[in-house]
C-alpha cells in the first residue's frame, strides 16, 4: 500500500483536492474521499460540480445516493460503497480499520494548522508500523509540489 501525505501551505484544499482527484480519476481507479464532518461532504461535492467549467469529475454522496456507481464517493463514513482502490483523508478524517483494502491512500492536511500537522504526524507513525510505502510532498514557495 502506498501512502502519500500532502502538506498544503500555499493553497487550500478547495485548491488542491480537484486537481489530485482528477489525476487519481485518470487512473480508471475508484476512489473514495473520507472527510472529516458532513457539512464540509455537502461543501465539497458542490465544489466539484463547479471548480472548473472545462471539466468534469463524477461524483456523489449520500444525497445524491447510487455509491456503487459512483467513480468518486464522498463521505464522513467508514464503508467503501464503491469498492474504491484509492482513498482520500482531508478535513482530519481517519483511516478505516480496512485501510489495507485500499491500494493507495492520500493524506491531505493543512500544515498552518498545528493540531492538522500532529495528526498527520500520527497517521504518518501509523501506517510505518503497517509496512505502507510512504511518501510527503510539500509545496514549495511557488506552490508546485515537491517530494520530501
Amino acid at each position: 500500500m502506498r501512502i502519500d501525505f500532502y502538506h498544503l501551505q500555499k493553497q487550500n484544499l478547495e485548491n488542491v483536492l480537484p486537481l489530485l482527484l482528477e489525476k487519481a480519476y485518470a487512473s480508471g481507479k475508484k476512489i473514495k474521499v473520507k472527510i472529516g464532518n458532513e457539512l464540509r461532504v455537502e461543501f465539497l461535492n458542490s465544489l466539484l460540480w463547479t471548480y472548473n467549467d472545462e471539466s468534469f469529475l463524477p461524483h456523489g454522496s449520500k444525497k445524491d445516493g447510487s455509491a456503487e456507481m459512483q467513480p468518486i464517493w464522498l463521505s464522513t463514513e467508514d464503508d467503501n460503497p464503491n469498492r474504491a482502490q484509492m482513498l482520500f483523508l482531508t478535513d482530519g478524517a481517519q483511516p478505516p480499520e480496512d485501510v489495507e483494502s485500499f491500494a493507495r491512500v492520500f493524506n491531505i492536511f493543512d500544515g498552518n494548522n498545528t493540531e492538522a500537522v500532529e495528526s498527520a504526524r500520527a497517521l504518518w507513525r501509523h501506517f510505518k508500523t503497517l509496512g505502507g510505502e510512504l511518501h510527503y510532498w510539500q509545496q514549495d514557495i511557488t506552490g508546485r509540489w515537491t517530494e520530501k
